[in-house]
């Protein structure tokens, strides 16, 4: 296709298997690639499972993607996972690499007991914030530097949080819990709190769901939702993603919005990326969308990619590790742009440091802040 990438696959392939559920490696032909004057693909990439396939290994080398996420198929514990990103940081002799995982706390998690914590959810800070908003700030910087340190410690240097969404009543519960609460200001300074936190620890964080899914009345994984609010409603959303729009990495919304584009969903916005995102709220960022597997979008999953980079995103997340998605995705895509290039090398430049801050400090820290509220009920 023109203005892609071209790899030239010297036996095909078949389709991959990628669920948010341990699964097994694809079952593929062998896929060494040849590619012709290729730079990195502007894509982060799934994983199918607890290690690399030699298929997945060849083709990553060739693609050379941006970065990877990875999910609870991908983790088992601490040596096996330390070993699955060193592994990753081999193929392309980088160190610095996005390595990436949707690390929440509450219901959004990837690493969990027995091996790991569990972190709580945003709406556990948006309560003490109504009882003491500055223990409600240290309580979550606490947390989320505690949270990077696990993510370090296995090699993950960009988590995909804080959620920035404003919550909205009526609105689907897809945010929910999972928000810092309904007042903008609230949501930005706990949301500064999560950033500052995982800094600390070396991890990059990532502000979402950009322009704004706290209004949503459908669920973006499930169906596209349409948000019918005015430019001067929309205000609100914009508020918190404004304030922090000098952090390092920012996710865009599969969410319709009527008053800036009443057919395209944002991540597939132009007027939505470049006027709204980059122009009103000042985002200067690194811009990745939403998973684009997901059912929000519509068309196959390439031509989703196509769309994504044509409005002006960045890179693209595709999550389910599906061969042939992966394959055509870095076939169609150019190369990175050199704007975008240099955007991933500010956010990865942070990653090196750490506070060396006791763990067992943070989590008492965080625990006695968190029980102001038990205490007060």
């Amino acid at each position: 296709m023109a203005g892609g990438r071209v790899l030239n696959p010297i036996a095909g392939g078949g389709v991959g298997s990628g669920l948010s559920t341990p699964a097994p490696a694809p079952t593929l032909a062998a896929l060494p690639y040849s590619c012709e004057s290729c730079g990195m693909t502007p894509a982060i990439f799934g994983l199918s499972g607890l290690t690399l396939s030699p298929e997945e290994r060849a083709f990553f080398r060739e693609a050379d993607p941006a970065g990877y996420i990875l999910f609870g198929r991908n983790v088992q514990d601490r040596a096996q996972l330390r070993a699955l990103t060193d592994e990753l940081r081999a193929i392309h002799g980088r160190e610095r690499l996005l390595i990436s995982i949707d690390q929440e706390g509450g219901r959004v998690a990837r690493m969990k007991p027995p091996e790991w914590d569990a972190f709580p959810p945003g709406e556990a800070f948006a309560r003490l914030w109504e009882l003491a908003p500055a223990s409600a700030i240290e309580a979550a910087r606490a947390n989320a530097e505690m949270l990077g340190h696990d993510l370090a410690e296995v090699g993950i240097t960009v988590d995909y949080t804080p959620l920035l969404d404003v919550r909205q009543p009526g609105a689907h519960d897809v945010i929910g819990d999972r928000a810092f609460g309904t007042e903008p200001m609230q949501v930005a300074a706990l949301g500064r709190a999560v950033l500052d936190g995982l800094a600390r620890a070396g991890v990059a964080g990532c502000i979402k769901h950009m322009p704004g899914h706290g209004r949503a009345c459908a669920d973006s994984h499930k169906e596209l939702p349409t948000v019918e609010a005015s430019e001067a409603e929309l205000e609100t959303d914009l508020e918190p993603f404004r304030t922090l729009n000098h952090a390092p990495i920012g996710m865009t919304a599969h969410v319709r919005y009527t008053a800036w584009d009443a057919d395209a969903p944002g991540t597939l916005s132009p007027f939505v990326v470049n006027q709204v995102i980059r122009e009103r709220i000042g985002f200067t960022g690194l811009l990745l969308t939403d998973d684009i597997d997901m059912e929000a979008l519509s068309g196959s999953v390439p031509e989703r990619a196509e769309r994504a980079i044509a409005a002006g995103c960045d890179l693209v997340l595709n999550c389910w590790a599906r061969m042939d998605d992966m394959v055509e995705i870095a076939a169609r895509l150019p190369d990175l742009s050199d704007g975008a290039t240099a955007r991933l090398e500010r956010a990865l430049a942070a990653t090196d440091a750490s506070s060396g801050a006791d763990r067992a400090e943070l989590a008492a820290k965080r625990d006695a802040l968190l029980g102001l509220v038990r205490d007060m009920a």
